[in-house]
């Protein structure tokens, strides 16, 4: 158990890039966490950190070292996680996901299954861009929009409507657009998904059009807010705007005209090996997912 919290510890070091910070983490003061690193680099005879005033970051050794530990780590919270009788997960579970699916659709359906595992910590990154998930030791990252990682094993978690949207003060000013080419026209606020290719149908008429946005934010949220600020018209997920769209803060356009649907996908980066407690999280919003829309204030 002591190799294992010196293991545990050097992990958090170099994720966290401080030992102090680690150390907390770990229910340690910070000159107990020091005394470890060092025994720890003592007995491999070898430095698995470069320190300096401002971080604390692994060496090429110490990198190497990393990836193999934390695959250790994770067999080993499995396999605990595996003969618990009472079903209950313990651990770290890394989630990564676009700010928009977790402010409203993630974090809110959370409280129930963190009930059910209360020893279970889960850490949420909100990026929008694609990120090297092995890397950054993602253990499961939900993604809008097509797959683009093949060496990645994914879940389809639900696919929702995409819809054109603008404010009703940009609407009244601008006029709405009653044709996909009328969008040449309008002021175009383009999201992480880009402008480029928008394909409306309708009656079995596909319509492509390319645009030029007035405005680019790398953040869908961000997209949205601009949008309900009247900058513009977006095209976004139909299930992140409800509230906008129920409150009158957003109007749908082209209602006539389809856009093809946002696939939700969840992606574990390890494949087969992904942990018990990514995969049981990610069975818990799938059905989560399949049950109607949560209320709107």
């Amino acid at each position: 158990m002591k190799d294992l919290l010196s293991l545990r510890l050097y992990t958090r070091v170099a994720r966290l890039g401080s030992i102090s910070a680690a150390a907390r983490d770990c229910g340690l003061s910070q000159s107990q966490a020091s005394r470890i690193i060092a025994d720890l680099e003592t007995g491999l005879g070898t430095r698995l950190l470069s320190r300096t005033t401002r971080a604390v970051v692994p060496t090429e050794a110490g990198r190497q070292f990393l990836i193999r530990v934390e695959a250790i780590l994770d067999a080993v919270e499995d396999a605990q996680n595996s003969v618990r009788e009472e079903g209950e997960l313990r651990g770290i579970v890394r989630i990564s996901m676009p700010g928009t699916i977790g402010y409203r659709e993630v974090i809110p359906r959370l409280p129930a299954f963190m009930a059910l595992h209360p020893q279970l910590r889960v850490q949420i990154v909100l990026e929008d861009q694609r990120q090297d998930l092995v890397r950054d030791a993602v253990d499961v990252s939900i993604r809008l929009g097509k797959l683009t990682d093949s060496s990645a094993t994914a879940q389809l978690l639900t696919s929702v409507p995409r819809v054109l949207l603008a404010a009703r003060s940009y609407v009244d000013q601008a006029g709405a657009p009653s044709s996909p080419a009328d969008l040449a026209h309008h002021r175009i606020i383009s999201g992480p998904s880009g402008t480029a290719g928008w394909t409306f149908e309708r009656d079995g008429q596909v319509v492509t059009i390319d645009l030029q946005p007035h405005m680019t934010i790398n953040d869908n949220e961000g997209a949205v807010v601009a949008a309900t600020a009247g900058l513009g018209i977006c095209s976004t997920a139909m299930r992140t705007i409800r509230k906008e769209v129920l409150d009158g803060s957003l109007v749908e356009l082209l209602v006539g005209w389809k856009r093809p649907d946002v696939d939700i996908h969840a992606y574990f980066p390890q494949g087969r090996g992904t942990r018990s407690a990514a995969r049981k999280l990610v069975t818990y919003l799938k059905e989560e997912f399949s049950k109607p829309v949560l209320s709107q204030p």
